[in-house]
């Protein structure tokens, strides 16, 4: 029922991740990612504890295959997982358990890996990555550009109602969090709309949280 992506910025180091589903909220339940550390999704019959377990893996100096091999050994019921990971060297690992739902898929290239299940066809999750590879600039845009080539390629079986785009940077919070948590239109669309307004304003509410004495106007009635 979902459709993600994680992904490593080279040039910034920063982390991202974006997903959609057709099943309410999904970004809240799937999407994880950590400053310095790394990304990862964990989907298909969703335990969001599998998240925050591979991150501190990774952050404890494995890498995302050797964090998805750790992951494995503790965890139970991983036949029904599926669990994407990016680690701060840009290498990749997807774990996709023998009872993913429907036609279900992988795919990973440097920097990126892609896992869906109940999917149109098995070719989404390369149209996936190989869109993150052709598209430039922000991670953000980037992972835009991915989701939109994974429903172009077909996406899931059936309509698609949640998505949501998470980055990390150099500060311990999420620098950017969109989501749209239900939709009957596209959801992917209403998150790019979100990242269009958000992306030019980015820095400025790291800034904010840093030093407001150098942040830009807040642009509000009575701000000088």
């Amino acid at each position: 029922m979902t459709f993600s992506l994680v992904a490593r910025c080279a040039d910034s180091g920063m982390f991202g991740v974006a997903i959609a589903s057709s099943s309410p909220a999904v970004a809240a339940r799937c999407s994880f990612a950590r400053a310095g550390t790394g990304a990862a999704a964990s989907q298909n019959v969703t335990d969001p504890s599998l998240g925050p377990l591979t991150l501190d893996l990774m952050e404890q100096g494995l890498s995302a295959a050797e964090a998805l091999q750790e992951v494995q050994r503790r965890s139970s019921f991983m036949e029904y997982r599926q669990v994407l990971a990016v680690d701060s060297a840009g290498g990749t690992a997807i774990h996709s358990g023998v009872n993913a739902l429907g036609i279900w898929a992988q795919a990973e290239g440097r920097d990126v890996a892609s896992g869906g299940n109940l999917l149109a066809n098995g070719g989404v999750c390369q149209a996936i990555v190989e869109g993150f590879q052709a598209a430039e600039g922000h991670l953000g845009g980037r992972l835009v550009a991915a989701l939109r080539a994974g429903l172009a390629a077909g996406g899931e079986a059936g309509p698609v109602h949640s998505a949501g785009l998470k980055l990390v940077g150099k500060v311990s919070w999420p620098v950017a969090d969109l989501r749209c948590d239900w939709t009957e239109d596209c959801p992917v669309e209403a998150v790019a709309a979100a990242w269009e307004i958000y992306s030019p304003q980015l820095d400025a509410y790291v800034q904010r949280a840093l030093d407001p004495r150098a942040a830009p106007s807040y642009g509000v009635p009575g701000d000088e």
